[in-house]
């Protein structure tokens, strides 16, 4: 039998909206308050959301239980997947002494600490993230930034604030595509409309995240190379997302960006050279020692070859992951590998309704396998290569590989019931009770309907899913309100990525990736400032789009 969500089950839309709300605050309560070890916040905000959706929104026993073991599944593939194969490179890579050549060998660019910051979570950054997505580019800019020695707080942290800008064309434009689907609108005119939002942001994200890290002293000692990152990524994200599509607008702007930087860093060079990596609180302590006048570079004293050898792995992994992006390379490895499952008695059964949908609509439970196609998949053989290539025997690799699985076990179950709370929420009507609340704002829902996607990328760690999520609600709110429908579906993503560095999933990824499991609250409390005050510049600057001129200009479809 099926069953209909219900988005006001205490006939008192503020009452419901609190009990909608009780799971997150849990969870994220345990984290940032209670200081819990972030598996034992995520299983009690999943205990949290069980209950309110049984109790409260009236979900059925079986319904719920099903709905938390397929968010379980896809915890493990296709995230976990993802985390327990970057990690298992990054070992193979420092075992072999690997890493430290290539951390050592970005002082060949720069040994200032702060460029070497915009240079790997930003720049290479943003590459992984339009080539894979799906927490891959805080994984790897965060194992980087910790062999450079940065300290796991900033590592964590920072590699989370500069993975924001790019997300909303991640993975290929995958969260666009995903939008255009669900709401029915143009995909190229989505697509030109985030690329009309998001650009401002790439120009900010760069200073912000070197004033997170150095200050606004060590951020105006360096400006005009941030300028020069921040300004050669936004302007090819607007010209391929307005003149292309959605699918290679990070991959085009990070190598755009990252070139820029590279060859300005050779023909510029701050006066003073920061080299602490211990973030802006370790300047007022050792100020005298952390930065030095001049601009020579410190030899690193490897070989060409041997620095080549070095970026070997990332340069196989890049290439890789890249490949498996490509659309006609996911769907042949689909054609050959995919299994897809639906869960007998959720598949179908239960039903999204006015005023989420225009009618009621059936929501698809579906466990798809795509043992092969999935972007960890691409990561394991590209680690394998990269074992093979610096000298592993088959037998190392599997030692290796058993102990990062035993390094990594709390975080895969923190993964895991992050996402069956996020599946659960969603399943019952609870994130759609909180987004109806979003939408009853009025004049102002330009503003809350970007914290909208904000909200829907930190309760699900994707911005494709919170396109998923609410990209109909934005739709069907904004024509109530006689707004563009292309503005507010696209403020849903834009604002979503300002989410992307609060989202439990992220944190997860990001402590895994720095070897600091257990600290998921002290992340989480470092960058949520940051995530709120992004997206709340993102909401502004849609209420101009929305309202003021010339910002109305730019909006398609008015």
């Amino acid at each position: 039998m099926s069953w209909s969500q219900v988005y006001d089950p205490m006939n008192n839309m503020w009452l419901s909206t609190f009990f909608a709300s009780l799971p997150v605050l849990v969870m994220l309560g345990g984290l940032g308050i209670f200081h819990m070890k972030a598996h034992r916040a995520a299983l009690l905000g999943l205990a949290a959301a069980l209950l309110v959706a049984v109790a409260v929104f009236g979900m059925p026993v079986a319904m719920a239980g099903k709905t938390a073991l397929l968010g379980a599944a896809y915890g493990l593939l296709p995230i976990g997947w993802i985390v327990v194969n970057i990690i298992f490179l990054y070992h193979l890579t420092e075992q072999r002494g690997q890493f430290k050549i290539l951390q050592e060998s970005i002082t060949g660019i720069t040994n200032d600490r702060r460029l070497q910051l915009l240079l790997i979570a930003f720049c290479f950054g943003a590459f992984f993230e339009g080539a894979a997505g799906f927490g891959t580019p805080v994984a790897v800019t965060g194992a980087m930034l910790i062999g450079l020695g940065f300290t796991p707080l900033a590592a964590s942290g920072l590699s989370l604030i500069a993975n924001t800008a790019p997300v909303a064309y991640g993975a290929l434009g995958t969260p666009v595509i995903a939008l255009a689907a669900v709401t029915g609108l143009p995909l190229l005119d989505l697509s030109a409309m985030i690329g009309r939002q998001l650009p401002f942001f790439s120009v900010l994200v760069p200073f912000w995240l070197i004033v997170a890290f150095a200050g606004w002293r060590g951020m105006v000692q360096i400006w005009p190379a941030i300028l020069v990152a921040g300004v050669s990524f936004a302007v090819p994200q607007f010209l391929v997302s307005n003149y292309h599509g959605p699918w290679l607008v990070d991959v085009a702007a990070a190598i755009v960006s990252l070139v820029c930087v590279t060859l300005f860093l050779k023909v510029w060079h701050p006066k003073a050279i920061w080299h602490t990596a211990g973030g802006a609180s370790a300047l007022t302590q050792a100020v005298g020692a952390a930065v030095v006048q001049g601009e020579a570079r410190r030899s690193h004293g490897y070989s060409a070859a041997e620095v080549r050898r070095a970026w070997t792995p990332w340069a196989i992994l890049s290439v890789v992951v890249f490949l498996w992006g490509i659309p006609e390379v996911k769907a042949f490895l689909d054609g050959i590998s995919i299994f897809k499952f639906p869960i007998e008695g959720l598949h179908n059964m239960i039903l999204r309704v006015p005023p989420v949908v225009p009618k009621a609509h059936p929501e698809a439970a579906v466990y798809t396998l795509n043992w092969l196609s999935a972007t960890g998949t691409g990561i394991f053989i590209a680690a394998v290569i990269s074992g093979f290539v610096m000298g592993y025997s088959p037998a190392a690799m599997l030692k290796t590989y058993g102990h990062t699985l035993y390094a990594i076990r709390n975080s895969l179950l923190t993964i895991s019931a992050m996402l069956a709370l996020g599946y659960t929420t969603r399943f019952s009507g609870l994130d759609t009770t909180l987004g109806l609340a979003f939408a009853n704002s009025g004049f102002l829902y330009p503003f809350f309907g970007t914290f909208l996607g904000w909200l829907g990328v930190a309760l699900t760690g994707s911005d494709t899913a919170s396109n998923v999520l609410f990209g109909s609600l934005q739709k069907v709110s904004s024509e109530q309100l006689g707004l563009p429908p292309t503005l507010m579906a696209a403020a849903n993503s834009s604002g979503g990525v300002m989410g992307k560095m609060i989202d439990a999933q992220s944190i997860v990824v990001a402590a895994v990736a720095t070897k600091w499991h257990g600290h998921e609250g002290k992340i989480l409390r470092y960058v949520i400032w940051h995530s709120l005050a992004l997206t709340t510049l993102v909401g502004l600057l849609v209420m101009a789009q929305a309202y003021l001129w010339p910002f109305t200009e730019m909006v398609i479809g008015r």
